[in-house]
């Protein structure tokens, strides 16, 4: 059941159409109906006072592990965890098992969202067979089926002949082709970046220049394609440089970055912890300077967490033999403030955009908004909320984070989906007032 819904007296940004004000938002029927000075009541009321009131935040990079691995995380743990942690739509990479590379199986993802999902899910299709790199999958039935885009997440395409192919047939459909930019023989083996410490640690490395060649080839591929062409998790200097230089010359190229990369170095990898072993690796002091840098001046387009659920039991492997990734759907919001906000780097209006707008053009998703009469997607942040990150209060299935104990500042307090409350905090739930509302 839907309620009208009044969030009153937030600072609602809305980088759509421009507005950055002290308002209140009129939810009704499942849309905006109202910004501005709203007088009438609402079935339920949120103070939103001193808070952020902005559109339904979208994380473009998600892992939900189903079909296949339910035991790291299932549609519905992983959206559980997704509102918590501010999000209204989440896009999920296609690296199930079996991958996500026919139309039944991204039918099924719709369908498992429908039925379960806290949030709107997005599927990706993969762009080869089994993400083999071998043999373009059905992509056409994949589009008719609902896929976004299409990517081997979790693998490069190394055959520049296939590349080249899968960006002419996806051109024809105007999606985009997103890469995991990492070349297999510089990277073979290799579990962290390599340099100092790496050699220091003993561990073999991947070095930048694995990210680098594959973005290099593939800007080369997209120049003759007119494909649009987006970059995965960037994590180099290097990458930042040839995504600048791309932008320059008009190439249709947009890239992402995640928090763990705009807040650790392979340092933080000193202690053996397999919760810093993610892919791409994290990468020395220089690169997180540059990947902040290229955030604040729009180089790179939008944010996403690249949350990659794993079971305890496999991250208790030694360094070498652990999986890579990370959780992060319900750490981003104040992870992202500190990386980015705290230091001056961006403001509130350019941190909302890099959740929603950005990433919405990227994908070809509607452009989120507040405007009356859009779809009410709206996530209310507290920005000054001091809270300690605690792994085992997560929602998600999996507990595999570096930040568990981090002191930090800023989270969502409310995240509405459609119009329906879909996350309270508990801070959040003191300060509203409801008849028969629906958590």
């Amino acid at each position: 059941m839907r309620n009208d819904l009044l969030i009153r007296g937030g600072r609602v940004i809305d980088p759509a159409t421009g507005r950055d004000e002290v308002a209140d938002v009129l939810v009704a029927a499942g849309r905006v109906a109202r910004v501005g000075r709203v007088r009438e009541s609402a079935d339920e009321t949120f103070d939103a006072a001193r808070c952020i009131v902005c559109p339904g935040l979208i994380d473009p990079h998600v892992h939900l592990r189903e079909p296949g691995n339910e035991e790291e995380e299932t549609i519905a743990s992983g959206t559980a965890a997704a509102v918590a942690g501010g999000f209204a739509a989440v896009v999920c990479m296609p690296n199930t098992n079996p991958p996500l590379d026919n139309e039944a199986a991204i039918e099924f993802v719709l369908r498992q969202s429908a039925r379960f999902g806290q949030c709107r899910v997005h599927p990706l299709g993969a762009l080869t067979r089994g993400r083999t790199g071998r043999e373009l999958a059905e992509i056409g039935q994949m589009v008719r089926a609902g896929a976004l885009g299409f990517t081997d997440d979790g693998a490069g395409v190394a055959n520049s002949a296939v590349m080249f192919r899968a960006m002419q047939y996806v051109a024809m459909f105007d999606k985009p082709v997103i890469q995991h930019c990492e070349d297999p023989d510089l990277a073979a083996g290799g579990c962290m970046n390599q340099g100092l410490t790496s050699v220091r640690l003993g561990l073999p490395g991947i070095p930048a220049a694995a990210e680098e060649v594959m973005l290099q080839r593939d800007l080369l591929l997209a120049a003759h394609t007119g494909a649009r062409y987006h970059v995965a998790h960037v994590s180099t200097a290097g990458s930042v440089d040839l995504l600048r230089e791309a932008k320059r010359r008009g190439l249709r190229v947009s890239a992402e970055v995640t928090p763990h990369h705009l807040l650790l170095t392979d340092e933080n990898c000193a202690g053996y912890d397999t919760n810093f072993k993610m892919n791409p690796p994290l990468r020395s002091r220089a690169d997180v300077d540059a990947c902040r840098a290229a955030v604040a001046d729009g180089t790179i387009d939008c944010l996403c967490t690249d949350h990659a659920p794993h079971a305890a039991s496999e991250k208790e492997l030694e360094f070498q033999n652990a999986p890579f990734g990370i959780v992060g759907l319900e750490t981003a919001v104040p992870l992202t403030i500190r990386a980015l906000i705290e230091p001056g780097l961006i403001d509130w209006p350019a941190w909302v955009a890099c959740w929603t707008v950005r990433p919405a053009r990227v994908l070809g998703l509607s452009v989120p908004t507040l405007s009356e009469g859009a779809v009410a997607d709206v996530t209310v942040i507290d920005p000054d909320a001091e809270w300690t990150i605690d792994a085992s209060s997560f929602r998600s299935l999996s507990r595999n984070t570096p930040f568990d104990g981090w002191p930090v500042r800023g989270r969502a307090v409310l995240t509405v989906v459609e119009g329906l409350v879909r996350y309270r905090s508990a801070a959040g739930e003191r300060s509203a007032t409801a008849t028969g509302r629906e958590t």
